[in-house]
């Protein structure tokens, strides 16, 4: 496999950027990324790009919209990450769906993995390791026979509505105990 094909960004640099300018030097980062593909793809429309994804993911490229989304929380976290594979991720999808049948393509298949390794020199890898504890908070406690369970504010919701859950370990019924 080729070596990354977007300049690696220089680590201290990026760490002492402030947000708005963590927030522009991503959207200058997605139109590096942009321009590149357009080397292969020259009809490649500019995607729009926000900072507006919350929870566990880090990007998502949204063809009904017209662009690509990131989560601030996990960028600010992940700097030097989000800038090497999370954005040429996201631009790969973005590019592979403009192309001819790209709509019919799988997300994360032959395509997409061709254009990771050969337009951007990444592996391909169709998750992210990253620690979402503080960009997906769950401070909902809940106990069960043998440990509390912390639920997100859908699952507490879905919880009060009725629905029932179980503890893995020992099957007895979770049971809300308080916010923590």
């Amino acid at each position: 496999m080729k070596s990354p094909a977007l300049p690696t960004p220089d680590v201290d640099r990026l760490f002492a950027l402030d947000q708005a300018a963590l927030h522009a030097r991503l959207h200058q980062r997605v139109d590096d990324a942009w321009q590149l593909g357009r080397k292969v793809y020259p009809a490649l429309p500019r995607p729009g790009t926000w900072l507006d994804l919350r929870g566990k993911c880090a990007g998502q490229a949204h063809f009904g919209r017209g662009g690509l989304r990131f989560n601030p929380t996990l960028l600010s976290e992940n700097r030097l990450a989000f800038f090497v594979d999370v954005v040429p991720h996201e631009m790969a999808h973005w590019l592979v769906h403009h192309l001819e049948e790209g709509h019919r393509v799988r997300p994360h298949g032959r395509e997409w993995r061709s254009v990771m390794r050969n337009l951007y020199g990444l592996e391909p890898r169709a998750t992210h390791r990253f620690d979402t504890r503080s960009a997906s908070p769950a401070p909902y406690r809940y106990r069960c026979a043998c440990r509390d369970h912390h639920f997100s504010r859908r699952r507490h919701a879905l919880a009060c509505a009725g629905q029932s859950y179980v503890c893995r370990q020992c099957r007895q019924p979770l049971v809300h105990s308080s916010v923590s």
